[in-house]
């Protein structure tokens, strides 16, 4: 068993990175071993108010790293967006906003920026600022054929701070003096600030996808093979 440790964003605890056993042949191309590469923080987000034909009201609260605010409507969020240079607001972006606040969808939408830098926008029927830290943001979703299981529910949780992450995974590697190369049972142990669950797993494959052969495989978020837990919360800016 072999153990590398390094710090993804400076945490507060280290990664672990553990090869357990090994299986299957795979072929001749030589992995990538770059470890030890940082992550940026993204966290962008917001929200507006809409009205459904349930009468249900949504608010927006919207994130780019450390600026945010919660309105009531598109439009107020549409400005806010297009006072910050980096985002570069254009037609197509404020289309696609438009589209999903008047939507029926009530999952949190990340935008990408750039490698590794998003904003994101979270519909909540929270009324102020407060409210939505206080995780008052909880709606209720209209009565219709399609369920959320309870996994995707707390996957998807928004709760701002460090979370630990494990994720199993076959990885690729060298098989020593043969020349050819094999998955691997691989667990691999990381910390991070994340703003949910599914934050924590995108994050760790993020890293992973850079420092591992390509033909590593990286199981669902949704599955078994991932673990989370929220380990406290941490200042911003």
């Amino acid at each position: 068993m072999s153990i590398a440790t390094w710090e993804f964003e400076s945490p507060p605890l280290h990664h672990l990175f553990n090869s357990i056993c090994g299986n299957s042949s795979v072929g001749r191309a030589q992995p990538c071993q770059g470890w030890g590469r940082g992550s940026e923080s993204r966290f962008p987000l917001s929200f507006f108010i809409l009205k459904t034909t349930h009468s249900i009201i949504m608010n927006l609260y919207l994130r780019y790293f450390d600026r945010e605010i919660l309105v009531n409507n598109v439009d107020d969020a549409i400005d806010f967006l297009a006072s910050i240079d980096e985002i570069g607001m254009n037609p197509m972006l404020e289309r696609d906003i438009r589209d999903y606040a008047a939507s029926d969808v009530y999952y949190p939408k990340r935008y990408k920026i750039r490698p590794r830098v998003y904003f994101i926008i979270i519909k909540t029927e929270a009324a102020n600022m407060n409210d939505f830290k206080e995780k008052k943001a909880i709606h209720l979703v209209p009565n219709t054929p399609k369920t959320t299981t309870p996994t995707v529910v707390k996957l998807n949780e928004i709760r701002y701070g460090w979370y630990e992450g494990i994720l199993d995974f076959k990885r690729v590697l060298l098989v020593p003096g043969t020349g050819k190369f094999q998955y691997r049972d691989t667990r691999f142990v990381a910390c991070c600030k994340a703003e949910s669950g599914l934050e924590c797993y995108n994050r760790i494959v993020d890293h992973l996808s850079q420092c591992v052969d390509p033909r590593s495989q990286f199981p669902s978020a949704k599955g078994k093979n991932f673990q989370f837990r929220f380990l406290g919360l941490c200042k911003e800016g």
